[in-house]
């Protein structure tokens, strides 16, 4: 595997600007923004796991569904593994969460061998287990991985930043926005990560909701 890891802030800046270059727009956001942050995570079962419980909830819900499930030892792939579906709704994931729980405990995924696979295949092993979809699988692998050319188009923030930066009638439709982002490889995750950031400053000029 040869693809670009980002492991440091000189990696950030190297990919900013090289879309400094090649867009000026890109350039002009990145004056309004200023340095953009790394946002590395671990990587592993638990990350996966934390990202299901997140779903559609709080983030206030989310850590206290989290807070309980360490307590009780249930962050581990093992334990999920061997955990009945009562279990784990009495720490408060809903029924189609604990599915998703157990559906990736049991999933068998070499989360070491993910380090050293394509991004491609990654995202395709990670979206192949029931409750993790493309958004869930690209985040993984840009801020757990590190990988520098990753992008999530379904990012509804990333869509409206990108329709106030490129000055666009709507948002960007998810298939329309992933070809958009190939103008940004090799560095398409420093991208999103600008768009991320661009997006609060927009949001706080212009209102946006």
């Amino acid at each position: 595997m040869t693809e670009r890891i980002i492991n440091t802030d000189a990696d950030i800046e190297e990919g900013m600007e090289a879309l400094s270059t090649m867009c000026p727009k890109m350039k002009a956001a990145y004056a309004e923004t200023g340095p953009l942050p790394l946002r590395r995570k671990p990587d592993g079962f638990d990350q996966l796991l934390n990202a299901i419980i997140g779903q559609q909830v709080s983030i206030a819900s989310a850590a206290a569904i989290w807070g309980r499930m360490e307590a009780a030892g249930m962050t581990t792939m093992d334990a999920c593994a061997a955990a009945s579906e009562d279990e784990l709704r009495g720490l408060g994931l809903s029924r189609q969460k604990a599915l998703y729980a157990g559906e990736l405990a049991r999933a068998g995924i070499d989360f070491y061998g993910l380090r050293d696979m394509p991004s491609d295949a990654v995202i395709k092993t990670l979206t192949a287990v029931k409750g993790i979809g493309p958004w869930t699988a690209e985040v993984y692998a840009m801020f757990s991985l590190g990988r520098a050319d990753v992008f999530a188009p379904g990012d509804l923030a990333l869509q409206e930043a990108a329709k106030v930066l490129y000055d666009l009638p709507e948002r960007p439709k998810e298939r329309a926005f992933r070809v958009m982002a190939e103008d940004w490889a090799p560095w398409r995750s420093v991208a999103a990560r600008l768009l991320w950031a661009y997006y609060r400053v927009a949001k706080n000029r212009e209102g946006i909701r």
